[in-house]
């Protein structure tokens, strides 16, 4: 399984991603994304639906 990364210099609080992906996203108190659990995509998630969701380019799969 690939990993979930937030890079929170570019990380803007838009709340795209824990809107889109409430299963694998949360926000911390100050609305900045962190990745939910152990930060594990599921196979049946496009990566690429993950990291376009984020107009800052926030995210990373690796």
């Amino acid at each position: 399984m690939k990993k979930i990364s937030v890079d929170h210099e570019f990380c803007q609080a838009h709340g795209r991603c824990y809107a889109l992906f409430p299963d694998l996203f949360d926000a911390q108190d100050d609305g900045m994304a962190v990745a939910k659990g152990s930060g594990e995509l599921p196979d049946s998630i496009d990566p690429a639906d993950v990291t376009g969701c984020c107009p800052e380019a926030a995210i990373t799969v690796g």
